[in-house]
């Protein structure tokens, strides 16, 4: 009882919102979104925020790492794992008592809203780990031949790359990395680059839709489409996507594509999706093998089969992806790239300060990496916390990666860009 009251006040009293301790009052599980349509402009925005555990002092701007769970979000993953801990000898597999498991189920309803989220047939996803298991799956599923040419970027997550690097050893095929600008601001020097490695030997092209560090959005759809054209599986890291940027698998026309949905979409660590294309899916081989291996009927089923997994988490992925779509997933989307655009366009004003994410419309959103010449990354993300508990995150020596997600507020950017061109004027 102590933490289910300590989540209310977190949630009622965050920015003080005192409309919202009235929509809370009915249940963390069922917050009174209508309440909220009265508001507009910021103060419909620290409505939404108050909607979240955060502390009232504390500002995150880290989601590219991790996001923060919705406080229902919270309290349905809670209320679920104390349920299967106090219930647990009232399942009997014949559909009565909890679900205790998460590595068998089909998930079909939750796999249709992820398919109405990026636009595909829930046959075509499956429910994994992570981006990284999703990269994996696909390098360890595809059929290759020595010699086969893969090409990836210089840019790559290590769980973009990785997964290739030990195919490419242990297959004999040859690995390639396209070099990518920073900060790079013309899509076609990104499609030139990658193609310029192509031969008749690159079988896959595996390249992030958003690059983690510096949040470059790469054309993808231009991509996919030549490689198309050259008979070359495309494979697309997603990671950061998903909840930041509209993602319609479809119209990209990419072979697979991956994400993690702890970031963005809010949902519990532990929740990714693999789209493999209905054209492509039969290329790939069931690498995480349990009963339903073989099911050629539902592709995703067949590749989300991992065993024992914690339904605790799928739950609170649900409740995730029910709490985005209350919120409007067009009015999300629009609102990161909103506080991205204010921030960037608040650091272009600091002398000493460069940026080193793209500033082109189509080729940037939630995500800012910067510099600020004579002072390192962790120095400045100290700086940040100790003045006012601001939290982004170094990245390397010289760079500062900020996320701007819905939990965040303009006031909040105007804070750490006092306290950046402050650091700037005595580097």
């Amino acid at each position: 009882m102590k933490r289910r009251s300590f989540l209310r006040h977190s949630a009622t009293t965050a920015l003080g919102v005192p409309l919202m301790g009235n929509a809370l009052s009915q249940g963390l599980a069922n917050p009174d979104f209508n309440a909220l349509q009265s508001l507009s402009g910021e103060e419909y925005w620290k409505g939404i925020r108050s909607l979240f555990p955060l502390p009232e002092d504390e500002v995150y701007f880290n989601t590219g790492t991790l996001g923060v769970m919705p406080s229902e979000v919270l309290q349905k993953v809670i209320d679920s794992l104390t349920r299967n801990a106090t219930e647990a000898a009232q399942t009997n597999y014949q559909g009565e008592g909890p679900l205790l498991l998460s590595g068998y189920e089909a998930f079909v309803d939750l796999r249709t809203k992820i398919g109405t989220l990026i636009n595909a047939d829930y046959k075509s996803i499956a429910l994994i780990q992570n981006a990284t298991a999703g990269m994996n799956y696909v390098s360890n599923g595809l059929d290759l031949q020595p010699g086969d040419e893969i090409i990836n970027t210089d840019q790559e997550h290590g769980g973009g790359r990785a997964g290739w690097e030990i195919a490419a050893r242990r297959y004999g095929l040859v690995y390639k990395q396209a070099k990518l600008p920073i900060p790079a601001n013309d899509p076609q020097e990104i499609i030139d680059n990658i193609f310029s490695l192509a031969t008749p030997k690159t079988k896959v092209i595996a390249i992030p839709h958003m690059v983690s560090v510096y949040g470059l959005v790469l054309p993808v759809k231009e991509i996919c489409a030549e490689a198309k054209k050259r008979g070359i599986f495309t494979i697309l890291d997603g990671a950061q996507c998903v909840g930041q940027l509209k993602v319609d698998v479809t119209d990209i026309g990419c072979d697979a594509y991956f994400s993690s949905l702890h970031k963005w979409m809010l949902a519990p660590a532990g929740n990714g999706i693999l789209y493999i294309n209905p054209e492509s899916i039969d290329k790939i081989w069931t690498v995480m093998a349990s009963y339903q291996w073989e099911n050629t009927d539902d592709h995703g089923f067949r590749l989300t089969q991992r065993g024992t997994g914690n339904i605790s988490m799928i739950i609170g992925l649900e409740a995730a992806i029910d709490f985005h779509n209350r919120i409007g997933s067009a009015k999300v989307i629009a609102r990161v790239k909103e506080l991205g655009d204010y921030l960037r366009n608040g650091l272009r004003q600091i002398p000493k300060v460069s940026i080193v994410s793209s500033v082109h419309p189509e080729m940037c959103a939630g995500i800012t990496t910067y510099q600020v010449a004579g002072t390192s990354s962790t120095d400045l993300q100290n700086e940040l916390w100790r003045r006012k508990k601001l939290h982004p995150r170094a990245a390397g020596e010289a760079g500062l990666r900020h996320s701007t997600h819905i939990y965040n507020l303009k006031s909040e950017i105007d804070l750490a860009l006092e306290i950046i061109a402050d650091v700037a004027s005595r580097a």
